[in-house]
């Protein structure tokens, strides 16, 4: 559909006369004509006479309008076409940062951890027992923030022939480039292990990562106890990954309590090149290392385990999991094979579902709900604000439970490295 101009015949019969002089509207009117005030036709200008400078060169400008490729195609099926292949690529995006991530509008909160519970003492004939008292441990975890922009500005010539489906796409560019910003965020936070300061109200709080041997004692869980040593960013020791590094994975994550039994999901994400590596585990009991099998997913081709075995136990698991790629399990992990993950790491975490408490990562928003998300901010011309107009968004990371995720990566070497997009 395309942008129309509803003229009267006094404003159309005014323009027709003005608009050759159009270099001149800016100065001093001319004797026997009127300047003309374009807010009473229908124009609000966004750039006035002339080539447009150096710092204008991001204006959609009407000779960009083109109405079929060099082949014939009809371009607004190309755009079309684009924005499906966007809106796919933002649904596994989306998926990802709704199971690693929980919203949070507090700069930093008090996050409960495992408590150490109470415990009953025998009865004495004559006296009274001790009162009770939780003392759960909380993290005071602190989040990063940022604000972002990126403008979208058009000529009125432009808007004036582009089509529906061009405009649209600008949005949707935009879109794109916020859900992909909010997910490198993230993966930076996953990845890198090292611990990070947001100044809050004049204040330096901490912006924690997992378990990094920051002389942090994490709480202790049933029998367990842990050393200010615990480390959750880890290589596998050896430059190819084995089945005994997710036995490790699946271990860790038990001892802290993030289990199936409590309501976790444990979650193990690696790039393609691992996951085909994952593919080969077998346990102990069917000629492997391990103590599972892996086993592929509903929907995925099969794998022949032994010719005188069959699957007992669980059956095999969805091939999705709102929308990421599953490819099968090992053990109680679902592995998520996904290309937005480097080739040399693998990211295990736990998720209490979609957007849940529970996960891992908080995402922190601004406290007013008017400031959150990706906004359309009206440009210099209020009154029109395709002319230039602005996407803006503010939002920070860290880690709000740090017992619920481990980084390995796939080295001979003892110290771990990030990759280094991430670094």
């Amino acid at each position: 559909m395309e942008t129309k101009i509803a003229w009267t015949p006094t404003a159309k019969a005014r323009f027709d006369q003005m608009w050759p002089m159009s270099p001149l509207l800016a100065g001093p009117p001319i004797k026997g004509m009127e300047r003309i005030k374009f807010s009473e036709i229908g124009f609000l200008m966004g750039i006035a006479g002339g080539a447009a400078p150096v710092t204008n060169s991001g204006f959609h400008a009407a000779s960009d309008i083109v109405t079929t490729t060099a082949d014939g195609r009809d371009l607004n099926q190309v755009w079309a076409d684009m924005l499906e292949m966007l809106n796919a690529v933002n649904g596994s995006r989306q998926a990802l940062i709704r199971f690693l991530t929980f919203s949070v509008t507090d700069p930093n909160e008090l996050v409960p951890q495992a408590g150490t519970g109470v415990d009953f003492e025998e009865a004495s004939e004559y006296g009274e027992p001790v009162g009770q008292r939780i003392q759960p441990t909380y993290f005071n975890m602190g989040y990063t923030f940022k604000w972002y922009d990126l403008a979208g500005r058009y000529t009125w010539q432009y808007l004036a022939d582009a089509t529906q489906t061009m405009i649209d796409s600008v949005g949707n560019a935009a879109v794109e480039a916020f859900w992909r910003k909010q997910l490198f965020e993230v993966l930076k936070c996953v990845f890198n292990a090292n611990n990070l300061t947001a100044t809050i109200n004049n204040q330096s709080v901490n912006v924690f990562k997992f378990y990094n041997n920051d002389g942090t004692v994490p709480p202790t869980y049933k029998t367990n106890t842990f050393l200010s040593t615990h480390q959750h960013y880890r290589t596998t020791g050896a430059g190819t990954l084995v089945a005994g590094d997710l036995d490790e994975m699946i271990d860790d994550f038990v001892s802290h309590g993030y289990s199936q039994e409590n309501g976790y999901q444990m979650v193990v994400m690696a790039h393609t090149v691992q996951g085909n590596v994952i593919r080969t585990f077998r346990s102990v009991a069917n000629g492997g290392t391990g103590a599972y099998d892996f086993l592929p997913s509903l929907g995925k081709p099969g794998q022949i385990m032994n010719t005188t075995q069959q699957i007992v136990g669980q059956a095999q698991v969805a091939n999705t999991l709102e929308g990421l790629n599953v490819i099968g399990n090992y053990g109680p992990l679902l592995v998520v094979q996904d290309d937005w993950f480097p080739t040399t790491h693998i990211f295990g975490f736990t998720t209490g579902g979609t957007d849940s408490l529970s996960n891992p990562v908080g995402i922190r928003q601004h406290r007013q709900a008017a400031l959150q998300g990706l906004r359309l901010v009206k440009g210099k011309q209020p009154d029109y604000p395709l002319i230039d107009s602005f996407w803006a968004f503010g939002f920070g990371t860290g880690v709000r439970h740090r017992g619920a995720g481990m980084v390995m990566e796939v080295t001979a070497d003892a110290t771990y490295d990030p990759p280094a997009i991430y670094a």
